[in-house]
């Protein structure tokens, strides 16, 4: 019996939509976003690649998975609804304090991202938690009765609560949320001691802000998207992908919507650890180009570096420390403003630049037509005839070439260039810009990127993926099956998981392995409760556990995955054992007469990882006598030759430079590299060596 399983990316630019059958069998298909409306873009890819496998929502019987960007935009667009703050007193002002550092100390014009919550719209309450956890000073219920008037006064629809060493106790967080749901149940509120309970102050507030403010968009986007999955006759409630790279069920997400926020970047690292798995390769570079941004990930050991904070909404040249932080498991990557919408124009010295404004959907570059006016790197790539206007998602959506070539034209005037010219000077600065991104990325955690594979997916990653391995010393490129919308088929191969992580501060060897005992259940309990609610059967759990570690007097730590569950041996020699010997490997040496402190403690649980089947290549020869197109490489005409991706087979060799197109996406190879069919269906370029 074959069964359908259904993934939906939604992108800055592109909705994608993958149905896999078990047999292996695909279909695919590309729609533009609706930011208005987000599901009608989903339901709208939905009813594209059903329409396209001849099946309907009750065939769908395996999983329906959703990666989305709804978090993000409603941070970047900053149209969230009024938002409340409620703190300890005398810390009314951390969100603008930060945690006092200047990400570029020599620039006196540097800028942060403006507060999620203003000062007229936070609240103190008299109340003080030791850090030891000790209260002090209880909530008084008149004080938090006195906000919600305030609250209700202001319009606001949800509340953040941040109050001081409520990751140690989060009991008076707890009484502030019981009154507001006695007294206004109708506002949303989010605590830190659940959303992020660590030690850090402003971190924690981040986060609980970036929390609060989202869940009235997220709770009731998720559950329409339930209501409507279930009118239209589908059997499956949704999973949602987490940027820690798992997924877990709609009605959680809901109520942590900090946890989505890297979403559809995640999957894309996943399924590039799939790959990666999958060809023997426990080493590469992940590389995702799509319409808003790109996004590089290095997967190490066949699996995705991985951080504990990362920061949204970056103001300053994308510089860390300018956005705002979040302090939950993230998939560790690089995301730049540079994909095939992100607009070309001149800086104030003159100068050539691609992004970070992006032309998104709507209008999107003006070769969509759909009033863009701005000429963008989808423009480049029609005017240098490396895209085909008229088989744009397979002819379904025609591209105006004048229209690029107009806008390119008055963009080249200004630079004294053709057309032509402007548009290979706009390719080659984008293509800069991603490889700069993903040196800086690589060098910053001691990688060496040189000589690394590059898998390269996302609608306009194929395009570009060679000149960006040629920039990076790259020598083999893989173009996966379903590479345009690889996010989407990698929440597929994606098992549902959950990362949780609590602060309890301590000596190594004065642990209370009682409290860590109890603080690590709890976690563990929290865990097994969110897979069966994803679905995950009590025989397919499975947990890690990890520690934050720091020499004592540090102000960073080292996260040091523990072999099984430390409660069981309650060995704090072999954990210090640990720590040194990573420790060493980053700093090359160890500092045996000064005592290490624990931090935090972390626990993952995790189903089952699926198993999915691919279509496999096919054998014989089909790729001779290949059509040519005048493409413009380095602003020169050139004939280069026109292969069709579907009938390339393991025996065809084709030689660059060279064009493949498919649907969805079409690959491009320079001069001096070789491309051929893998086994998996996968195409592979490689750079001649000096020799040949």
């Amino acid at each position: 019996m074959t069964r359908f399983s259904l993934a939906i990316d939604i992108g800055g630019t592109f909705t994608d939509a993958v149905l896999l059958a078990s047999d292996g069998r695909s279909f695919v298909d590309k729609t533009l976003t609706t930011h208005g409306d987000l599901l009608e873009g989903f339901f709208r890819g939905v009813d594209l690649v059903c329409g396209r496998a001849g099946v309907g929502p009750k065939d769908i019987d395996d999983v329906v998975v959703h990666a989305t960007t709804v978090v993000t935009n409603a941070l970047i667009e900053r149209k969230g609804p009024p938002v409340g703050l409620v703190l300890t007193e005398g810390f009314r002002d951390i969100l603008y304090i930060r945690e006092e550092h200047r990400y570029d100390m020599y620039d006196p014009q540097i800028e942060f991202a403006e507060p999620l919550i203003p000062s007229e719209r936070t609240f103190t309450l008299n109340e003080r938690i030791f850090a030891d956890g000790t209260v002090e000073k209880a909530v008084d219920a008149d004080e938090v009765r006195k906000i919600i008037a305030e609250c209700r006064k202001a319009g606001i629809v949800s509340v953040a609560v941040c109050l001081l060493n409520a990751y140690r106790n989060g009991e008076n967080e707890e009484a502030v949320r019981k009154v507001f749901a006695a007294e206004a149940p109708e506002i949303y509120v989010s605590v830190s001691s659940e959303i992020a309970p660590q030690m850090r102050e402003y971190l924690r507030a981040s986060t609980v802000a970036i929390n609060a403010y989202t869940v009235p968009i997220t709770r009731p986007y998720l559950t329409a998207l339930i209501e409507e999955l279930d009118t239209r006759g589908f059997s499956q409630q949704p999973l949602i992908m987490l940027s820690n790279g798992g997924v877990i069920g709609a009605e959680r997400a809901g109520r942590f919507p900090v946890r989505m926020i890297e979403s559809g970047p995640a999957a894309g690292a996943l399924v590039a650890c799939y790959f990666s798995r999958l060809f023997g390769i426990p080493d590469l570079i992940s590389f995702d180009m799509g319409g808003t941004t790109a996004k590089a990930c290095l997967i190490q050991g066949h699996e995705p570096l991985v951080t504990g904070t990362f920061e949204v909404d970056r103001r300053y040249r994308f510089k860390p420390g300018s956005g705002m932080p979040i302090t939950v498991p993230s998939i560790d990557m690089i995301e730049i403003g540079a994909g095939g919408g992100s607009i070309a124009s001149i800086d104030a010295l003159g100068l050539l630049k691609t992004g970070p404004e992006s032309a998104g959907s709507i209008p999107g570059p003006v070769c969509y037509g759909r009033g863009g006016e701005n000429p963008c790197v989808t423009d480049a790539d029609v005017v240098l005839g490396i895209i085909d206007p008229d088989r744009f998602l397979g002819g379904d959506m025609k591209l105006d070439a004048a229209g690029a070539r107009k806008a390119l034209g008055a963009l080249g005037e200004k630079l004294g260039l053709s057309a032509e010219k402007a548009a290979w000077g706009v390719f080659e600065v984008v293509c800069e810009q991603m490889a700069a991104a993903t040196r800086t990325h690589a060098t910053d955690r001691g990688i060496d990127y040189r000589g690394l594979p590059l898998l390269a997916f996302g609608g306009a990653g194929p395009v570009h993926a060679c000149m960006v391995a040629e920039l990076v010393d790259g020598e083999k490129i893989i173009y996966p099956p379903l590479a345009s919308v690889l996010s989407a088929f990698g929440t597929l191969v994606t098992p549902a998981q959950i990362d949780l992580v609590k602060s309890l501060v301590s000596l190594l060897d004065a642990l209370d392995w009682e409290a860590v005992d109890a603080t690590l259940q709890a976690m563990v309990d929290e865990s097994r409760e969110a897979l069966k609610e994803a679905g995950i059967r009590e025989e397919d759990l499975n947990f890690t556990f990890s520690v934050d570690m720091r020499y004592l007097g540090q102000q960073s730590e080292l996260r040091i995955d523990l072999p099984g569950d430390p409660r069981a041996a309650r060995d704090a020699g072999a954990i210090r054992d640990l720590f040194e010997t990573e420790y060493e490997a980053q700093y090359g040496l160890k500092l045996d007469d000064i005592a290490i402190e624990v931090v935090n403690w972390r626990v993952t649980g995790s189903g089952l990882k699926p198993e999915r089947k691919t279509a496999t290549a096919g054998a014989g020869s089909s790729a001779e006598a290949a059509p040519t197109r005048t493409v413009w490489l380095h602003g020169e005409p050139r004939d280069v030759p026109i292969y069709q991706r579907r009938q390339l087979t393991r025996e065809d060799e084709v030689v660059g430079p060279a064009i493949i197109e498919e649907r969805e996406t079409t690959i491009f190879i320079l001069e001096g590299w070789t491309l051929g069919v893998h086994e998996t269906g996968s195409l592979v370029a490689e750079k001649k060596k000096d020799s040949e």
